[in-house]
């Protein structure tokens, strides 16, 4: 059977799977397609055809025997470019098998998408290892690491430590007090930091301690037991720390910790594009959605934006996620990889029958495993259930619901993982932003919904006990643009099919879509609003004072609400569907106040009238009815008439004569002389 220029091979595994080779066919939208049996076993001969004579692509839909495919192919056809997806476990595997035909064909049609290479970053270690202990049992890791680390052994806080017959590692008593870096560049802080003495008897001894010694290296082995030296610790690369109690863990890290030796590539998270960021202006902060939710402190403020450190990076997303601009955006893959992906299994998946899908996200670790085992001794997943893997959970946001929901799910399934533990606020925040949307425009609750369960079995009761719900209209829109392009062209969507459609949906605060109020009453028309706002949504006029605002725009920073001097501006998060939202709409506009002296327009009328109210009489610098005249006048005429009234600031008499040393000296002599014929006093 050929899909989107693949060969795709399909077996129904000894028929434990009912498929039939015509309906597939017609499913699938192809002309013919043939159903093996065993094409790992007795019809392998077909496979090792079909690898030698495929003018393309080859897509082998099983993953259990892709090891065997892949040797075969190697040895027979190394030309051949394979892939494989899963059909048995995610949908033949079930009690509704015979229903799940449109699963099939969405699950081959998203199979034959290409994913783009992503980019990656180099960690180099060069095997120096830190094991950070408090006993004997701190030696013996060190002991065993050292025929392939160069390793230290750093005692915290030890007590009765037996010195080593041998001293074959260096043995150092010391508290850490700050850590930072990652795999082949770790940097610490050691504080009560003192050699061992080699004359301990009994107990280790050890010399004068001293505070805020420093080191480098480039693992470390933490057999402490105490608080971990990283947030979100787990994900650290070359940060090991095992429980000390457990023999199991500690012979699993040292297997690890071995094994940190050389050159290693991990992937680069995120796009990040400065430009876009809306962290501050003007040392006014305005977002902190992504270093609020940073599980690792991999993020920091970098004077107006920020900064994401590739290498502390764990790619969980959640920045990405909760980033109202597309300043960052994930990368493994791309999202519009994962949006291309989306739209082909939602289409594939209507075109072929199916009727009000339910897409279950997960990751490929813990989500594969879950289904796997659902399917091997359960009831499998619902037909109507599309599983859709994604890096990770979270790192999925507004714009992903939305889309996902206008592509024609009737529901959306979140299946969070081991991994996921702690680093879910983001994605908390970004499901309740959805389902406040749907409920708004009256699709009720419950369209977009999380599964926090590592029980196979909890997880399957809770898929099939799902309510029903309709799926609107897929749309035909492409997964084009920016973020929030993409995010307005699914809610419009949506809003065009709402059972209750409103023309203004209230959103929560916090939340990336709104308007601003602005008293107009206490305006100024000072404009520091305008060029505090990053993203343009406030708008000034070169011609005349005015204020305008592009609702499209205003991602709810809240910078021109801190740099407002009047503190007359309030934000309203919603999202206004009324044609009149995607233009600029004029808040405020003044005739131009315009110099007394040479008629150049300067500023605004209420400008000028508040500042002569204020200042008129009652400061010094303004207080003949002449001085204060100035204020109406431009910053050239101000000049020019302080000059011309003899009140030039410069004028101020001669400049004081310097007085030297020697003329003390001079001074001095003068007295002497004249002390000393009688003239003097």
């Amino acid at each position: 059977m050929k899909l989107n220029g693949r060969t795709v091979l399909v077996c129904d595994c000894a028929h434990s799977m009912p498929l039939d080779g015509k309906d597939l066919a017609r499913a699938c939208g192809a002309d013919g397609a043939t159903v093996h049996t065993q094409l790992c076993r007795s019809q392998l001969d077909r496979f090792e055809a079909a690898a030698k004579g495929a003018a393309g692509p080859l897509l082998v839909a099983c993953t259990q025997e892709a090891p065997l495919f892949a040797e075969i192919a190697a040895d027979s056809a190394p030309q051949a470019e394979l892939s494989f997806t899963n059909i048995r476990e995610r949908a033949g595997w079930s009690d509704e098998a015979a229903s799940a035909l449109p699963k099939i064909a969405a699950l081959l049609a998203e199979a034959t998408l290409s994913v783009p290479p992503t980019g990656s970053i180099t960690l180099k270690s060069e095997g120096t290892c830190l094991v950070y202990g408090t006993d004997e049992r701190a030696i013996e890791a060190g002991r065993q690491l050292s025929g392939t680390l160069d390793v230290t052994v750093l005692l915290k806080n030890p007590k009765d430590v037996a010195p080593p017959r041998v001293m074959d590692v260096p043995v150092f008593r010391g508290t850490i007090r700050a850590a930072k870096g990652w795999l082949g560049a770790f940097e610490i802080v050691v504080d009560d930091y003192a050699y061992a003495v080699p004359s301990s008897r009994g107990a280790l001894a050890f010399e004068p301690a001293r505070h805020g010694a420093s080191s480098r290296c480039d693992v470390i082995l933490d057999l402490t037991g105490g608080a971990p030296l990283f947030p979100a610790h787990t994900k650290r690369d070359g940060y090991l720390r095992p429980d000390p109690d457990s023999p199991a863990q500690v012979a699993k890290a040292l297997f690890e910790a071995a094994e940190l030796v050389g050159e290693f590539e991990k992937p680069r998270f995120i796009d990040f594009k400065a430009d876009l960021c809306t962290h501050q202006r003007n040392a006014k902060t305005g977002c902190t959605r992504c270093l609020d939710v940073c599980p690792t402190g991999a993020i920091a403020p970098a004077g107006d934006s920020v900064a994401i450190d590739p290498h502390v990076c764990a790619g969980c997303g959640s920045c990405a996620a909760v980033c109202p601009t597309g300043a960052s955006t994930y990368a493994l893959p791309p999202m519009q990889t994962v949006f291309e992906r989306l739209r082909t299994l939602l289409s594939a998946y209507a075109d072929a029958g199916g009727k009000d899908a339910a897409l279950l996200v997960h990751d490929p670790r813990h989500g594969d495993e879950v289904i796997a085992l659902m399917a091997q001794h359960g009831r499998g997943l619902p037909a109507r259930v599309l599983p859709f893997a994604v890096h990770e959970v979270t790192q999925l946001g507004f714009d992903f619901f939305a889309t996902a929901l206008a592509y024609g799910a009737a529901q959306v399934v979140v299946l969070t993982g081991p991994t996921n533990q702690g680093e879910t606020a983001g994605l908390a925040s970004q499901v309740g932003l959805i389902e406040t949307a749907m409920s708004g425009l009256g699709y009720g609750s419950g369209r977009v919904s999380v599964i926090d369960a590592r029980d196979p079995g909890a997880v399957e009761s809770e898929l099939w006990s799902l309510p029903p719900a309709t799926a609107a209209a897929p749309g035909l829109f492409l997964p084009m643009g920016g973020k929030r392009t993409l995010v307005m062209l699914a809610l419009r969507h949506l809003h065009k099919g709402a059972p209750t459609p409103v023309d203004v949906l209230p959103l929560p605060p916090g939340a990336p879509f709104g308007r601003i109020e602005v008293n107009a009453e206490g305006c100024t028309l000072c404009l520091s609003c305008v060029g505090a706002c990053p993203t343009g949504a406030l708008l000034d006029n070169p011609d005349k004072p005015m204020l305008s605002f592009a609702q499209d725009a205003c991602v709810q920073c809240g910078l021109c609400k801190t740099t407002c001097p009047e503190k007359v501006i309030t934000l309203a998060p919603q999202i206004d569907f009324r044609d009149s939202a995607r233009g600029a709409v004029v808040i405020k506009e003044e005739e131009p106040f315009c110099c007394v002296r040479c008629g150049t327009p300067f500023a605004s009328k209420s400008s000028i009238e508040r500042i002569v109210a204020a200042l008129s009489g009652k400061h010094w610098m303004f207080a003949t009815p002449e001085a204060a005249n100035r204020i109406r006048m431009c910053q050239d005429c101000r000049v020019i008439d302080q000059v011309e009234r003899g009140e030039d600031p410069f004028a101020m008499g001669a400049p004081r004569v310097p007085r030297t040393t020697d003329d003390d000296l001079r001074e001095r002599a003068a007295l002497a002389a004249k002390g000393k014929d009688g003239k003097g006093t």
